[in-house]
């Protein structure tokens, strides 16, 4: 997590020489980001961050050697490891899903607008996830089923007070902590406090983690076609 006023250093991982151009270029103008380092594949990313830190890694889903699932999960199992934003072509790519299960803060398309990246590299590198966009509803809509639940929604609401099974069930429906308090009639802090605390106790990295499992749970259905 980036502190506020610093430089968010951003890795781009891409087979392509001319996608990374062009993003580097996008990252280079904004004066809150820096283009820290660059990688082919997923081994040489790993290679890479061993020796040049960074706080959000913009990582490619398909390519050679190592693909970005699997780099992801490297990743994000290393304590204090940069957040992973994973980008595609496909909005209704399995593999994906699979890196969102791996850890990755956030899922967008690579045919988005440039603002679209830019604000989730700002809110991935605060530590916080991006769970709104339709694309990410619409991925966990169509694979969340396909796979079976680690555990029961029983077994992770055990731990949990009331409180924080109620704020839980709201973020998983994809609500923002000033929604949860509107509805819930408190204040925004109490509703991030919760958000860490059930974080911490389900052991889960960020808000895209916590959605994923609790669709996976079956807290949260998928949503009708149409």
């Amino acid at each position: 997590m980036t502190a506020a006023g610093t430089t968010i250093r951003v890795m781009v991982v891409d087979d392509q020489p001319l996608v990374r151009a062009g993003f580097r270029m996008v990252l280079k103008a904004q004066p809150d980001m820096t283009v820290t380092a660059e990688a082919g594949d997923g081994a040489e990313a790993l290679r890479v961050l061993q020796r040049i830190p960074a706080d959000v890694v913009v990582m490619d889903i398909r390519m050679p050697v190592m693909n970005g699932v699997e780099a992801t999960r490297r990743l994000c199992a290393q304590p204090g490891g940069p957040r992973v934003l994973v980008l595609t072509t496909f909005d209704t790519d399995a593999e994906a899903f699979a890196a969102l299960q791996a850890g990755a803060s956030a899922f967008l398309l690579k045919t988005g607008p440039p603002e679209e990246l830019l604000a989730a590299i700002r809110v991935v590198a605060a530590g916080d996830a991006v769970v709104a966009p339709r694309v990410t509803r619409r991925l966990l809509d169509r694979f969340a089923g396909q796979f079976g639940p680690a555990q029961s929604a029983g077994t992770v609401l055990a731990g949990l007070t009331e409180r924080e099974q109620e704020v839980l069930l709201l973020v998983a429906q994809g609500l923002s902590n000033a929604e949860i308090a509107g509805r819930l009639h408190i204040v925004d802090t109490t509703v991030k406090t919760h958000v860490g605390r059930i974080l911490t106790k389900l052991d889960l990295r960020d808000r895209v983690q916590l959605v994923v499992m609790a669709y996976e749970t079956g807290m949260v259905r998928p949503s009708a076609p149409g």
